[in-house]
C-alpha cells in the first residue's frame, strides 16, 4: 500500500487571483467551479493527478517556504523568467552559472518562493 499526492496545497490571502497568476505560469485550467471570492482555489495541473490547491488564510508568509515548486520551462530558462516577472513575479535570487547551469528563485505575487531551472534545450547546449 502507497499514499498518492493529491494536492499541493498554498495558504494565500487571495485564493483566486493567486490560483489566476499560477493557472497563467503553467498553461493549466482553473476548477470550472472556482471564482471571483473563492476561499479554495484549484488549478488543475493535468486530467489525472495532483492540482495546486489555493487556501485563503487570515495570517500572511512570514518565513521561506519549506516546500517550494521547481518549474522546468519549454522555452529557455532566461526567457521564462523574463514571461514570469511580466506575469507578476519577482526576482528573489540568482543561481545562474556562468556555464550555463543553475536556477532562478523567483517568488509569486503573495511571496511563495520557487525556482525556474533549465529547459531541456538549455540543458542540451551545455551538455552536448
Amino acid at each position: 500500500m502507497v499514499s498518492v499526492v493529491q494536492n499541493v496545497a498554498i495558504d494565500c490571502a487571495d485564493a483566486y487571483e493567486l490560483a489566476r497568476f499560477w493557472s497563467r505560469v503553467t498553461g493549466r485550467p482553473l476548477h470550472p467551479e472556482d471564482g471571483p471570492g473563492s476561499r479554495e482555489t484549484q488549478v488543475q495541473l493535468a486530467a489525472e493527478g495532483p492540482v495546486l490547491y489555493f487556501n485563503q488564510v487570515p495570517e500572511p508568509k512570514t518565513v521561506k517556504n519549506r516546500v517550494h515548486l521547481c518549474l522546468r520551462p519549454e522555452t529557455s530558462r532566461d526567457q521564462e523568467v523574463d514571461r514570469l516577472l511580466g506575469l507578476g513575479a519577482t526576482f528573489v535570487a540568482d543561481h545562474r552559472e556562468p556555464d550555463g547551469s543553475g536556477w532562478a528563485v523567483l517568488a509569486d505575487p503573495e511571496g511563495n518562493e520557487f525556482c525556474v531551472l533549465r529547459s531541456a534545450s538549455d540543458r542540451a547546449a551545455v551538455n552536448p
